[in-house]
């Protein structure tokens, strides 16, 4: 069972909020359900990484996670590959 977000510190809350709110329902569904069943565990190497990784543009995202395009190096971590992993990409 995941944590409420209301009991989540802010920066996980934030970092929750812009997973499920990415503009696109693809990647509200793909990154945010990812985020949201990991949030309140992770490290904050992780939550960094997660951080950078909400940065990326939203359609390069989309493809890397399904696969449709291959990772780039320098975006590819622990991190976007088990998103990869939980999407099925």
């Amino acid at each position: 069972m995941t944590e409420p977000a209301t009991s989540l510190a802010p920066r996980r809350r934030r970092a929750l909020y812009r997973a499920t709110h990415r503009g696109t329902h693809e990647n509200d569904l793909m990154i945010g359900g990812f985020v949201a069943s990991r949030i309140a565990t992770m490290d904050e190497a992780t939550l960094a990484a997660l951080e950078a990784l909400l940065e990326l543009p939203d359609p390069d995202l989309a493809d890397w996670i399904s696969g449709r395009r291959p990772v780039p190096a320098e975006h590819d971590g622990p991190l976007l590959r088990a998103m990869r992993d939980s999407c099925g990409g």
